[in-house]
């Protein structure tokens, strides 16, 4: 039976998996794309920003969910931090194209670039970025 299989070191599972077939699988290629630089729109009105500015790092990463049935804006993208708590909005200026992506199944994500107290506003500035 073992004449039956040809020993080509040259073949396809050789070249993927190495001789003893103890290499590890390839992954499909996947990067992040930077799309945009812009702010956290809202941040005046989340209940105890200024506490919640404290535990927000440069390069911490956001996560964005479409809110569709938001009554202020159909386009709305709510952004909140790895731990769930939402810190704002991605500005309605900004949002058209942003929306029309993630209603069409893309992944995308923002990371603090920036951070600052003015008066009684908490500013953030964020990256957007597509995961592809």
């Amino acid at each position: 039976m073992s004449n039956l299989v040809k020993n080509d070191e040259n073949n396809l599972l050789t070249l993927l998996h190495g001789r003893n077939g103890n290499m590890p699988i390839p992954k499909p290629f996947e990067r992040d794309i930077f799309l945009f630089s812009t702010f956290v729109a809202g941040t005046t009105h989340v209940e105890g920003i200024e506490e919640l500015e404290k535990h927000l790092q440069i390069g911490d990463h956001l996560d964005f969910y479409r809110e569709p049935q938001n009554e202020y804006d159909k386009r709305a993208i709510v952004i909140k931090t790895k731990n769930g708590v939402k810190i704002g909005y991605v500005p309605r200026a900004d949002n058209i194209v942003f929306s029309r992506l993630m209603d069409a199944g893309k992944l995308l994500f923002g990371r603090i670039s920036k951070k600052e107290i003015l008066d009684s506003w908490v500013k953030i500035n964020i990256k957007i970025f597509l995961h592809e």
